[in-house]
């Protein structure tokens, strides 16, 4: 596409963004306007072309070789990291599906020693009776009585009585069993949520282990060599936004937002700046999807928690139909999103130790395009790498 095509590629930024008038000023809400113009100026000089890269001082053959490194493993372990989040939320979900399943098997054991009680007064009323009459069978009763009229009558309450007892034995008998199929399905429960409950807080260490390394890893760097390794990852950022906006694609994606689109944009934009927390959904920190999440919220739409999850269950559209405030998921696991703004930009929640921020839509491997506020539109984009 050249510099002139990636130029074109970010026309217009605050109009096809959809927060221009009535909207950016609510986007500047919370005395934000100043750093998310910065922002913008930033994200145009990123989206336009591989001028600014070209223009840094080059650093000793060493040193860049040192600092490459460092950013490939503490880019490793910030994906490993993320990796991880897709085992702890499918393990968190099994927990709660399972706590739930074994609160309702706690009532339904409940009811069932109310009714298993109940069942045992009667037998006891019964053989009380049995014992009333002086343990005498009913039928014997029936032979010893003269009465004709009373032997019918007694013949009658012998049978119902015989069916009644017959049934309350029958009963009890059932739900003793149903009983000891409740306890055993209760005791696999507790076992498998105690199980899920290992496999979250495993997930969740090695979430918490590899971001500390990844910390720690960059702590040791000075403070040149830390602005030295942000300006190679911009630079990582900015090549891979060139190569995507060279092959042409922003040339087929012209939609508009929708009305509740924009409002989703309007709110991520307001949260630029705040810094990235893992698990974090607001007001304060956010993660990826947690940006997501609340964006669409205040849009009026819920939307699954994580970002495999809005992937999985969130209506797929190609490329092509892609629109403001649609979610561009990343990596072949689905391990990050951001939401679309137009013209081959996003706003979304990068990594610990970095803010909200705008970038390039093409800066990573995009999985595909999801869009929270309508069915599919185009087909099934599986990918635009």
């Amino acid at each position: 596409m050249g510099s002139q095509g990636a130029r074109q590629g970010v026309r217009g930024v605050g109009e096809g963004w959809g927060v221009r008038g009535e909207e950016a000023a609510t986007a500047a809400r919370g005395g934000r306007l100043a750093v998310c113009a910065t922002v913008v100026l930033c994200a145009t000089g990123l989206l336009g072309g591989t001028a600014t890269a070209a223009q840094r001082s080059p650093d000793p053959p060493g040193e860049a070789r040192h600092l490459e490194d460092v950013r490939k493993e503490i880019d490793a372990l910030y994906r490993k990291a993320e990796q991880a989040t897709d085992a702890y939320n499918a393990a968190e979900e099994q927990v709660r599906l399972q706590e739930k399943e074994i609160v309702d098997l706690a009532r339904t054991i409940d009811g069932a020693q109310r009714r298993l009680a109940a069942l045992k007064r009667q037998a006891g009323a019964l053989a009380s009776a049995q014992y009333r009459g002086g343990g005498i069978p009913t039928e014997a009763k029936l032979i010893l009585n003269a009465d004709p009229e009373a032997f019918l009558n007694n013949a009658d309450l012998a049978r119902k009585g015989q069916q009644a007892a017959k049934g309350v034995i029958n009963q009890l008998t059932h739900l003793k069993s149903d009983l000891e199929g409740y306890a055993r399905s209760a005791t696999d429960r507790w076992e498998q949520l105690e199980a899920n409950r290992k496999k979250k807080d495993a997930a969740r260490k090695e979430i918490n282990d590899k971001i500390d390394a990844a910390k720690a890893l960059e702590s040791r760097l000075a403070a040149k060599e830390k602005d030295r390794l942000r300006k190679l990852e911009d630079d990582q950022a900015l090549l891979a936004q060139q190569k995507w906006l060279d092959s042409g694609v922003l040339k087929d994606i012209t939609h508009k937002a929708s009305d509740r689109g924009k409002k989703a944009i309007s709110y991520a934009t307001s949260q630029i700046g705040k810094d990235y927390v893992w698990g974090a959904v607001g007001p304060d920190t956010f993660d990826c999807s947690g940006l997501t999440l609340r964006s669409w919220q205040a849009a009026g739409r819920t939307i699954p928690r994580t970002s495999q999850e809005q992937w999985r269950q969130l209506p797929r559209v190609s490329l092509q139909e892609m629109r403001p405030g649609d979610l561009i998921i990343y990596f072949s696991d689905a391990s990050h999103v951001g939401m679309y703004l137009g013209d081959g930009a996003i706003v979304h929640a990068p990594r610990p130790g970095r803010q909200v921020t705008i970038t390039g839509a093409g800066s990573m491997p995009i999985l595909g395009v999801v869009r929270p506020d309508g069915d599919s539109g185009g087909g099934v984009n599986s990918g635009a790498e």
